[in-house]
Parts: C-alpha cells; structure tokens; sequence
C-alpha cells in the first residue's frame, strides 16, 4: 500500500480553491475514488465554491508515491503548488471579472 502520495494543484487556483483541496473530506474522497497512485496521474476534481461562483475541474497531479501503488484510506495525502495550469475559476459571478458585466 502507498503510505504518503504527493499531489500538486496549479499556482493559479484561488486561495478559496486550494483550502477546498485540502479538507479532510477531500482527502478522504480521492483516497475512495482512485484505487492506486501512480507518478504522473491526472485526478480532475470539482471544487465546490458555493452558489455565486464558476469552478471547472482542477487537475490534480500526482508527484510521488512512498510505498506501492495501491491506495486505501490508511494513505496520508500531501499537497504540494505547481506551476499554473490556466484553471480560471473563482467568485466572477457577481464581480467586475464577470461576462455578463
């Protein structure tokens, strides 16, 4: 079994964003979804950012595995900045960012 894997999120993500990809509840979601790590796998996610605002999926990169590939919530996740990947995402909706404005 794995027992750490490092996964990179893009430089572009917002502050809100990147505190989303980090919860306890996400960590235990990708540890359920994927059932092994590999270096170089791709994990697109939502990140929810309420009911005002745009998020496409965020690409998840996986950097590092310690241990095998398989994955089970015994795993520990941590997080690390690549560089940015154009996500752009965010509170537009009610901003001067946003199309409709």
């Amino acid at each position: 079994m794995a027992t750490t894997v490092t996964v990179s999120y893009p430089a572009d993500v917002s502050d809100w964003e990147r505190d989303q990809l980090t919860t306890d509840h996400m960590r235990a979601y990708l540890k359920r979804s994927n059932d092994h790590a590999r270096e170089g796998d791709t994990w697109d996610v939502f990140v929810d950012v309420g009911c005002c605002g745009t998020s496409p999926d965020i690409p998840l990169r996986v950097e590092h595995v310690a241990g095998d590939a398989s994955l089970d919530e015994t795993a520990e996740l941590a997080f690390v900045e690549r560089e940015s990947a154009g996500v752009d995402a965010g509170w537009d909706v009610q901003s001067e960012a946003s199309p409709e404005n």
